[in-house]
């Protein structure tokens, strides 16, 4: 008997490792490769967006637009699109899509939180305060004062990217026609980072991570275990207006 309990309990560790624990390994490992490239491919990219701007890009119409892009596409900006899709939602009494909207803005937000909490710790220098800062990685404190708040020891991760990704793939996750197009915006944002020098490559990439573990988390946990919940007292809200 006690032979074939232990047989049991060794079935069970062996079917948990299977089935959670080395595809999860297997991911982490995945990520870890995909930063290590990442990071491999800043100071390349770097060289070449600024060859490619060239002299001019300070006073160009591009440079406006990706500024435009930049200002605006920001945490605040998204929340306020929530709440309008949410408005719209309930003026034509569709629970789903405010549901939707209300888990997008919770993922960008909870996205965005996790990354600020690691940007203002990791003390990374934007790319473009080089040569006046040396491109590294100082930590919370750099020459005598905290790194935490400065602007220019805020790169990794892009804050922007996370808060545009995560609510961008929530809607991806809810209607992939939709959410393609809110993704297409989501890259837009970040490419604006990139090219006004806010961002590494690998910046982008970690933030995109983020999101996408975030929005998962939430679609997954949050919207297929209380749909009917959040549909009932969303209908409820729309028919007491």
């Amino acid at each position: 008997m006690q032979v074939h309990a232990s047989l049991n309990v060794l079935s069970l560790i062996v079917n948990c490792l299977c089935k959670k624990i080395i595809p999860l390994l297997f991911l982490l490992g995945s990520v870890l490769v995909i930063l290590k490239l990442a990071f491999l491919f800043d100071a390349p990219m770097r060289s070449f967006i600024l060859q490619a701007e060239g002299a001019g890009w300070d006073h160009s119409p591009a440079k406006l637009f990706f500024s435009f892009v930049s200002r605006y596409g920001d945490w605040p900006e998204l929340m306020l699109l929530g709440v309008l899709g949410i408005y719209i939602a309930k003026r034509y009494r569709c629970a789903r899509w405010q549901r939707i909207f209300l888990i997008a803005m919770i993922a960008s937000t909870l996205a965005g939180a996790v990354t600020n909490t690691l940007r203002l710790t990791t003390g990374r220098t934007r790319p473009r305060v080089s040569p006046a800062l040396e491109q590294a990685w100082h930590g919370p404190y750099y020459q005598g004062k905290w790194t935490v708040g400065r602007s220019e020891f805020n790169s990794f991760p892009s804050g922007h990217t996370a808060t545009a990704f995560g609510f961008a793939i929530i809607i991806f996750l809810a209607s992939p026609i939709w959410g393609l197009v809110a993704l297409l915006l989501a890259a837009l944002i970040s490419l604006s980072r990139l090219l006004l020098g806010a961002h590494h490559p690998s910046d982008l990439i970690a933030a995109m991570m983020i999101s996408l573990s975030v929005a998962w988390f939430l679609w997954n946990g949050i919207n297929k275990r209380f749909p009917q919940r959040i549909d009932h007292a969303a209908d409820k809200s729309s028919l007491n207006s």
